[in-house]
């Protein structure tokens, strides 16, 4: 019980493009997206050309005319800018401050020589006796796989100094379980313990290890999910986080905890789900206080991360926007404690 938990040394480049299939919460809803996430190369190279030619077409002289007469070589407007970027360049107090929170700017080095990996648990559940074999984006496990790890994972290396490495799928009996101290749970009220993954959820938590379970809703949900953890922590209960916990500004400052719409409820002119109006971020706590799991009930962070890079849902950016602050938070937040 005192041995802490250990990270993989190894580091696999993150995967440099991500798919994204229509969530369960949006399929509930009854359509179907075009998964086209960016350009392709070929857009990009042929758009790029346009704009060369363009940009020789605006910059060439007509024929007839004299270095004289162009204006776009005028010595002293050259000289202006020359100026100008030189001093712009030279007196970095000149320049916009970077700020984390804004896309594109550099990676913060707060938390450099952290390591991380998205790891998604594999769960039993309560659709598996009876039913045809799902699957892998049928089971509830799997849900907004693999795009969301694959987006969280991007933009944790793009805005933190922390080595991101591979997301993998593990179940709870995997011996690597221990090699992780961060693990995600989507859906869990759908999850169904069994007898012998009990202890070894108990010893990971014990040795330091922390979850993230997300994406369920409404009171039936919290009830099938507050059943399996008086399973696995029988003597605890959970706690609703205050605003003033150390998570919410850990690494951006966020005023309270959001509700991120999945996509279907978007399309649908609203930010809730299956009776659950209002988010809350709970958390169980360890004997020492520190959370063991945060429980982001009520909100759907998956869907945030899965369809970041949809050019089709232009209004739904602010949500994918605060899913990702809010995770990388709690990850943050479970890295260090």
């Amino acid at each position: 019980m005192s041995e802490t938990v250990r990270l993989s040394s190894s580091a696999p480049a993150v995967a440099s493009g991500a798919s994204a299939r229509p969530s369960r919460s949006a399929e509930r809803e009854g359509w179907k997206a075009d998964t086209t996430e960016t350009r392709t190369a070929a857009d990009t190279r042929m758009a790029t050309e346009r704009i060369a030619a363009d940009t020789r077409t605006a910059t060439h002289e007509p024929r007839n005319a004299t270095h004289v007469r162009s204006v776009w070589l005028k010595p002293d407007r050259v000289m202006v800018i020359a100026l100008f970027l030189g001093l712009f360049t030279l007196m970095p107090s000149l320049q916009p401050p970077l700020d984390a929170q804004l896309p594109g700017g550099a990676a913060d080095d707060r938390f450099a020589g952290l390591q991380w990996r998205f790891v998604r648990i594999k769960y039993h559940h309560k659709f598996e006796s009876g039913r045809i074999q799902q699957d892998f984006y049928g089971e509830p496990w799997g849900i907004d796989a693999p795009a969301a790890e694959q987006n969280l994972s991007r933009r944790i290396k793009t805005a933190t100094a922390i080595q991101v490495e591979d997301a993998i799928l593990l179940t709870i009996d995997d011996k690597r379980l221990f090699e992780y101290p961060w693990i995600y749970f989507v859906e869990p009220s759908s999850m169904r313990l069994q007898p012998n993954e009990i202890p070894i959820l108990r010893e990971y938590f014990a040795r330091g290890g922390s979850a993230m379970v997300d994406d369920f809703h409404g009171p039936a949900e919290w009830a099938d999910f507050e059943q399996q953890m008086k399973l696995l922590f029988p003597d605890r209960t959970w706690i609703e986080v205050p605003r003033d916990h150390p998570v919410f500004s850990c690494f951006y400052k966020l005023d309270g905890f959001p509700q991120v719409a999945g996509l279907g409820s978007f399309l649908a002119g609203r930010s809730w789900e299956r009776g659950g109006v209002t988010q809350h971020l709970r958390a169980i706590l360890d004997d020492s206080g520190r959370p063991m799991m945060f429980i982001n009930f009520n909100t759907d962070m998956g869907d945030g991360w899965e369809w970041s890079n949809a050019q089709d849902y232009p209004g739904y950016i602010k949500y994918t926007a605060l899913a990702y602050r809010m995770g990388i938070n709690e990850i943050i937040y479970a890295l260090t404690h």
